[in-house]
């Protein structure tokens, strides 16, 4: 039983993680349909924000303030990620619209140009962001079953995000405007609403999310140039399965692929259980090639 609950546990933490990844993706190439190879490093930029913000609090704050470092190192990540977005989808992506090769091979050369910055400016080497002293050690439910509140910190930061994109989307004047240009955008435009603007502020929160990612991912491990490489085919996946463009298809491709990639590395190995996850996706989606919530409007009709 406590390894059941254990191997659970680890599936949702994984889960979240991917969630969290893949919710900027949803948005960038969900609902606005640009392939954005460089989402891995918004992430990546938002792993450094947290590794900045640290350093800041270390040399100009007593060490009685240290542990505060960690909620404005999320909000500085998401301000950064947020500006760089909406600097690439003001000078760039804009103009590929409609050309999804193009914006692939586009936001491509971007990551690896912003992966080289990143080594210039900090190094080639993983580098180490310290955890607050509250997020140390676990829950102990029962005897072999603890659950870091580290883990339990990206669920509830997860949640969060979530919760508050889906009071965005579906229930502010600005997730209207957002959801009818992706939608019908020629309407939306002869409706008197700014295009241009909604594109370029939907694809900056993307990215922004990307950017908290990224500081919850310092929580796991080190952080470095390329770390966002090792989440982007697992960010695309889930946006896939669940359904472009679909929020909910989001959180249940996210759950599906993450307690499954566990549950199979459980019985096999980490290289195999990858396997075997990819091998179950391409099936189901030879049987629903849309996903598992295909967006359905005039306009696709």
């Amino acid at each position: 039983m406590e390894i059941w609950l254990s191997q659970l546990f680890n599936g949702l933490s994984v889960s979240s993680i991917l969630l969290l990844i893949a919710l900027g993706l949803a948005i960038t190439f969900g609902l606005m349909k640009v392939i954005n190879m460089a989402h891995g490093e918004f992430i990546m930029i938002g792993a450094y924000g947290a590794y900045m913000t640290q350093q800041v609090f270390k040399s100009a704050f007593p060490k009685s303030f240290f542990d505060a470092y960690f909620p404005i190192a999320i909000l500085i990540s998401f301000i950064i990620a947020f500006a760089i977005g909406y600097l690439l989808e003001v000078t760039l992506i804009r103009f590929l619209y409609g050309r999804p090769l193009d914006s692939l091979l586009a936001t491509w050369g971007v990551g690896l140009m912003l992966q080289q910055l990143a080594r210039s400016i900090f190094g080639a080497p993983n580098v180490a962001v310290a955890s607050p002293s509250w997020l140390e050690g676990g829950l102990t439910l029962f005897s072999g079953v603890v659950l870091p509140y580290k883990r339990l910190f990206i669920i509830a930061l997860v949640a969060v995000c979530l919760t508050a994109m889906y009071l965005y989307i579906y229930r502010s004047n600005a997730g209207r405007r957002m959801r009818a240009v992706m939608q019908n955008r020629d309407m939306a435009a002869c409706l008197g609403i700014s295009t241009r603007r909604v594109d370029a502020f939907t694809f900056a929160i993307g990215s922004g999310i990307a950017g908290i990612a990224g500081c919850a991912l310092t929580l796991i491990g080190p952080i470095g140039p390329s770390i966002g490489t090792y989440y982007i085919v697992d960010a695309f996946m889930v946006v896939v399965l669940g359904g472009v463009g679909k929020l909910v298809g989001t959180v249940v491709g996210a759950l599906g692929i993450g307690v499954f990639n566990t549950l199979f590395e459980w019985w096999t190995d980490a290289s195999l259980g990858k396997v075997l996850v990819f091998l179950c996706i391409v099936a189901f989606l030879q049987w629903k090639p849309m996903g598992m919530f295909a967006v359905r409007t005039r306009s696709l009709d």
